[in-house]
């Protein structure tokens, strides 16, 4: 059997090299379903526990691409977690780590649900921490906080929805190739890169966008109540905020480390001391309060995996120049 299995090894290696022009994929040599959560303190000692949760990279509700086993997408594994927890009576209070440029519209509203259901449910605090980055969708999840603290470096805002396409009916017209598609109503391929957009298209778009940001603005007035509707309108053009200024517009409540949201969670939910806990899979390594998140034992043979998950014509709540 085991003579089998070194035998094999090399044969992956070679499949690893032969793949490698395709671009982005992660091989996972585990295979099978995700093994079953696991709990590692990764700050403090004694006393009753929070929960660390971490939200990094591009949120998507598709599984990691993988060419042998299953991946999880960062939904399926938050909701894991938080139904895990929900049956642990000494969790006390809930710990966002967010590193993140934002996602789709969907995943990120199912993951502030997720977590607003969880808070509304155990009555505990949560505190959010937002490291180098937490824009757009990654601050949308924020807002299911009770108190942010942005890291003094951290990158917040880009308030907003887009929807990202090309046209290349020009170089199609210089090329001689010519768009064929049968549609069964007039805007049933609106924003087709194939042929140019009608303004009745556009419109129709822009109408669909605007629900979404109609949404985001909604969650935002949700977890900043003391901001004014106007302000808010006022932030959300899209641009992006340093810590201090996030701060200063009222988007965040404080500045500080993570050492600092820790300390906040445990005034919030009245503990002297405590345990900092997080869940993860018993192959995925945590030491610490910065260890990495969802990850799968796998090759990473393109460091751009995250981003080919998306659709290739999406509503996103994602500052588009952190996700690249």
């Amino acid at each position: 059997m085991h003579r089998r299995l070194l035998g094999r090894r090399p044969l992956l290696g070679l499949l690893a090299l032969a793949l490698l022009p395709l671009g982005c994929i992660t091989i996972n040599l585990r295979g099978g379903p995700p093994e079953k959560l696991v709990e590692t303190t990764v700050h403090g000692k004694r006393g009753s526990k929070i929960l660390l949760l971490s939200l990094d990279g591009v949120l998507t509700e598709k599984p990691e691409a993988q060419i042998f086993g299953t991946g999880e997408s960062i939904v399926a594994r938050v909701r894991e977690e938080l139904e895990k927890a929900r049956k642990d009576d000494e969790i006390r209070a809930l710990l966002l780590r967010i590193n993140s440029p934002g996602g789709t519209v969907s995943a990120s509203d199912n993951l502030y649900d997720e977590i607003l259901r969880f808070k509304r449910e155990r009555k505990l605090p949560v505190v959010a921490q937002l490291m180098g980055l937490a824009t757009s969708g990654g601050y949308y999840v924020a807002m299911a906080a009770d108190h942010v603290i942005a890291q003094p470096t951290s990158v917040t805002g880009s308030i907003g929805v887009i929807f990202g396409g090309v046209n290349l009916a020009g170089l199609m017209e210089k090329i001689g190739v010519e768009d064929q598609t049968l549609v069964s109503g007039a805007f049933k391929d609106a924003g087709s890169a194939l042929r140019r957009m009608s303004p009745e298209e556009r419109a129709q778009l822009q109408s669909v966008l605007g629900d979404m940001f109609d949404r985001f603005l909604q969650v935002v007035g949700d977890g900043r109540p003391a901001l004014e509707a106007e302000a808010i309108a006022r932030l959300a053009d899209g641009r992006i905020y340093s810590a201090p200024q996030a701060l200063s517009e009222g988007l965040v409540d404080e500045v500080g480390s993570i050492d600092t949201a820790v300390s906040t969670a445990e005034r919030a939910a009245g503990l002297e001391r405590s345990r900092v806990v997080t869940y993860h899979r018993p192959r995925e390594h945590r030491a610490n309060l910065y260890s990495a998140s969802l990850t799968t034992p796998r090759f990473d043979l393109d460091i751009r995996r995250a981003l080919p998950q998306l659709p290739s014509a999406a509503f996103l709540y994602l500052w588009p120049a952190a996700a690249h």
